[in-house]
């Protein structure tokens, strides 16, 4: 096997190292190159989560991509589990040269079981009888919903946070959820005033300015 490694993927292996010592012990970091698929690890930190090291091939997902010639774009958040049954959440990021031809890839692997235990944990302090009420009053929370969905998907369409928004941005999604009929809905003036972070008398002021703008 040849010890030869491209520049450019040479230049990553310090990347490696400096990803897993900030992200710790349940982050595997993995540079891969793609001229030796059967051994194709040049670099790994924390290989203890799927159980690899220099010299051991990828992952069968990894495999799948490159097989199939699915390497344009970086796989980015997807899960999956190791032979030990740890619950991972990773990324496949494809290394080019400078004529666009694959060299390699770099791989993390996030060990989110420690996490996830945790979280069941935590929802089960946090549980309280509140929620369980809640749960039982799902038909009369289903016009909240209602509002809820018109509000959100407004503010999805418009793909600015409300923070970086101007007026006349938060005057015209005031505008498109007049037109949806959003503040037909009980509590809707507040709501939208809440999730613009404006008043509830500023939210009537711009009902005022658009209904004028329209006779």
């Amino acid at each position: 096997m040849s010890d030869f490694i491209h520049p450019i993927l040479k230049s990553y292996i310090p990347v490696v190292e400096g990803i897993a010592k900030t992200f710790g012990k349940n982050c595997e970091v993995v540079l891969h190159d793609f001229s030796k698929m059967k051994s194709s690890i040049i670099a790994i930190e924390n290989g203890h989560i799927t159980g690899r090291s220099l010299g051991s091939p990828m992952t069968e997902v990894g495999l799948r991509a490159v097989r199939k010639g699915n390497t344009k774009d970086s796989i980015i958040n997807y899960t999956g589990k190791s032979a030990e049954g740890r619950v991972l959440k990773s990324s496949t990021m494809f290394i080019k040269d400078e004529n666009d031809e694959v060299l390699g890839c770099l791989c993390i692997n996030f060990d989110m079981s420690e996490l996830t235990v945790a979280k069941r944990v935590i929802d089960e302090l946090l549980q309280t009888d509140a929620d369980e009420e809640n749960k039982n009053n799902d038909g009369a929370n289903k016009v909240n919903d209602v509002l809820t969905d018109i509000v959100q998907n407004t503010l999805e369409q418009s793909g600015k946070p409300v923070a970086y928004m101007s007026k006349e941005e938060k005057v015209s999604i005031v505008k498109k959820l007049d037109l949806q009929g959003a503040f037909l809905i009980k509590g809707a003036i507040d709501y939208v005033a809440k999730v613009l972070c404006v008043s509830r008398y500023t939210i009537y002021n711009y009902l005022d300015e658009i209904r004028v703008d329209n006779k």
